[in-house]
């Protein structure tokens, strides 16, 4: 069977740098921090007290209160993403075979924001079982795919991908998939969380997997960084309109790039460590190569998953080094995760759009906060250190690991 080029067409983004691309890509580029005390809460009794936060975001100005009560604060930020995505296709409804349009939509958790107001309300009351009749639509992790095919009367797959960390890459690939091989022409992918709320900020801590670095939180996520501490969290989202290049072309669309594959694999290690010698995230970087039918020379750019946690950088930069050999010395490195913070199941798709950015635009964002590499990390690495560079980009690929040892890249590259 011969499979089918895809590409994308299509961006959008809320996340703690930008509520919309533009802004994202000018504070990536700018090395900007999106790290902030957190008010929503209170925290004075939390080991971490801050996190990279969506800004400006008042849901009322996106949807009428009829809709806000009905959606999680993730289903939120993916309408808004998905919004901006399909106006930057610029794709006619009205022109498109919505049964081969298609939505794959991913999250690691889906409506904590929801779970935490429902049980405070029943456990906080006298045990009497007032729940919303919206609160399972609202909770479950599927809900967001559902919201966005109704909204754009898409009517082809829909379903939401979930594996911690690597959830919207993983639904990227899926979306990948389902184009390559004449099931869909479009898909809208990518993925949402919001989980900076008390029970994710006191589950993380409970893991010892989060920066309690309160002092300098602005600089807290410093990924590679000697003195890293664990991971800063984030929310938002992140959508990407994926195309088959002939329906593309046919319709004259702007295009960024081309989706040239991707790869997956598990540690099959441990619960929440990575292997120590990086041998998931080894297979899954062969695995992409080899899915795109391309060679490690012609990668220029790697956005790793990078969470700023003491084994996993660790880990990453040992499989970059065994999959890349000399050539890893040629590439840049970066994890914008210095900046946004780690958007758990919500990673993989703001990363790919720094990755599309950089292919797009020949530029690499930084990984800032980074003073002092970690010894156990090759220090030859080009880690772009605190300051954007320019280059051509022909090819980059993003890396997310999950929890449980799941592992997916990507690889976008020029057309």
């Amino acid at each position: 069977m011969e499979m089918k080029r895809v590409v994308v067409t299509g961006i959008g983004t809320i996340n703690p740098l930008g509520n919309n691309i533009q802004e994202y890509w000018t504070n990536l580029e700018n090395g900007v921090s999106g790290c902030e005390l957190i008010t929503s809460f209170d925290t004075s009794k939390f080991k971490t007290k801050f996190a990279c936060m969506v800004k400006n975001f008042d849901p009322n100005n996106y949807f009428d209160r009829k809709e806000v009560k009905k959606l999680d604060p993730y289903t939120q930020f993916a309408l808004v993403a998905v919004e901006e995505a399909m106006k930057d296709s610029g794709i006619n409804l009205e022109a498109t075979d919505l049964d081969m349009a298609g939505v794959v939509w991913a999250s690691g958790i889906g409506g904590l924001q929801t779970l935490t107001e429902e049980m405070r309300g029943y456990f906080g009351g006298d045990g009497t079982p007032r729940f919303s009749p919206f609160f399972i639509p609202r909770m479950i992790a599927d809900i967001a795919a559902g919201h966005i095919s109704m909204k754009y009367g898409f009517r082809g797959p829909n379903f939401s991908t979930v594996s911690a960390c690597a959830s919207s890459t993983n639904g990227i690939i899926c979306a990948l998939d389902l184009i390559r091989t004449g099931k869909a022409n479009v898909v809208i992918t990518g993925g949402s969380e919001a989980s900076v709320n008390e029970v994710g900020v006191a589950g993380f801590n409970a893991l010892q997997a989060l920066s309690t670095n309160n002092e300098e939180y602005k600089s807290a996520s410093r990924p590679f960084d000697a003195t890293r501490d664990g991971f800063v969290m984030g929310e938002g989202a992140g959508c990407l309109i994926l195309e088959e290049y002939e329906h593309a072309k046919a319709r004259g669309a702007k295009i960024y790039c081309e989706l040239a594959g991707g790869g997956m694999s598990a540690d099959a290690y441990h619960l929440t460590a990575p292997h120590p010698e990086g041998l998931g995230a080894r297979k899954v970087m062969e695995n992409a190569l080899r899915d795109a039918g391309m060679k490690p020379e012609d990668i220029d750019y790697i956005n790793v998953h990078g969470t700023s946690t003491p084994l996993g950088d660790i880990s990453e930069t040992k499989a970059i080094l065994q999959v890349f050999g000399e050539h890893a010395y040629k590439l840049n490195i970066s994890s914008t995760k210095s900046m946004t913070g780690h958007l758990l199941g919500a990673a993989g798709a703001i990363e790919a759009l720094a990755a599309v950015m950089a292919v797009y635009k020949d530029v690499v964002p930084p990984t800032i906060n980074l003073k002092q590499v970690d010894p156990e990390i090759d220090s030859r690495l080009n880690l772009t250190p605190n300051v954007a560079q320019k280059r051509t980009v022909r090819a980059a690929l993003s890396n997310t690991f999950g929890f449980g040892g799941h592992n997916a890249s990507i690889i976008v590259k020029k057309m």
